[in-house]
């Protein structure tokens, strides 16, 4: 698997173990069978002291044993759907009882900032920023269910006339970190009107008033560093309150109706969560055939 994540155990003894893993996508599956079954997975795990920085981690889990604490991040998996969050936490919190469970929106730096070293250390601060390209309404990325995307709107609330939508891919850097140079490219994005979709980010402009509130499910690099980006605008992270949005876009945003903690989400979960245990004990099989296979006569 070539998905990376850290896996941090923090001992009781305050001392950490750095851990790698090559399945980050649905590592927020594994949380679902509660920490007993997490740690038996160490031995699998590669421990070489590689932190990978903030461009390669996608996703990342911290255990502290003695405080109970769990911190997770993921860039993909049913806890950045906007459909599936909800229950995705229900059944990681029920999985972990008497736990402080956390989401880390700003990944990899926050889980080196818990045990007390430089997040410096995993940032990019030289890399090159990938612009997401705006999508038209009829684009294949957008007949999911689930659309890893970003929409963008953008208008003052009471305004007639100034009311806009776009999408945003959500395979590139998130657009908020572009600055207010992002308002240059919306007037060449094509228009969705009222955007129904289940995506898993957005970001509302109000020109006029210099205001920004932007959301995600998923973690997201510099959380906490956009509104320097963005010098005299007023700006505000949501983090996961997506309902925000939907609130001062006056409607712009507005994803079709679902259940966030219903059944048929609670089922959707669980079965994935099945297939993804099928998938890593074939893996854990295929692995323990290699290692012990007798070696092919010599000549």
């Amino acid at each position: 698997m070539g998905d990376r994540a850290n896996v941090i155990v923090v001992r009781e003894n305050g001392t950490h173990e750095l851990y790698r893993t090559g399945w980050a996508v649905g590592i927020d599956l594994d949380l679902l069978d509660g920490p007993e079954v997490v740690l038996a997975m160490l031995p699998e795990l590669r421990q070489d002291d590689w932190w990978l920085d903030e461009d390669m981690a996608q996703g990342g889990v911290l255990l502290h044993l003695g405080q109970k604490v769990l911190l997770f991040f993921a860039w993909e998996g049913p806890s950045t759907e906007l459909r599936h969050r909800a229950t995705t936490f229900e059944l990681i919190r029920t999985a972990w009882q008497g736990w402080k469970v956390r989401w880390l929106y700003d990944g990899a730096a926050e889980l080196r900032k818990y045990v007390g070293l430089d997040p410096e250390y995993v940032r990019r601060p030289g890399s090159v920023l990938s612009t997401a390209p705006f999508l038209a309404p009829d684009e294949e990325d957008l007949a999911g269910p689930d659309p890893g995307d970003v929409v963008v709107t953008a208008g003052t609330v009471g305004t007639a006339g100034t009311d806009h939508c776009h999408v945003a891919s959500g395979a590139f850097d998130h657009p908020v970190r572009e600055g207010v140079s992002l308002l240059d490219r919306l007037a060449d994005a094509p228009e969705h009107g009222v955007c129904r979709l289940h995506v898993n980010s957005g970001i509302h402009l109000d020109p006029e008033r210099h205001r920004l509130g932007w959301w995600s499910l998923a973690s997201s690099t510099q959380t906490y560093e956009i509104p320097k980006l963005w010098p005299g605008w007023t700006v505000e992270f949501w983090q996961d309150d997506w309902e925000r949005h939907v609130r001062a876009s006056g409607g712009r945003f507005s994803p079709a109706p679902f259940d966030p903690a219903g059944e048929e989400a609670r089922v959707a979960v669980l079965v994935e969560a099945e297939e993804r245990r099928i998938q890593r004990a074939r893996h854990r099989a295929q692995v323990t055939h290699l290692r012990t296979a007798p070696a092919p006569p010599a000549g």
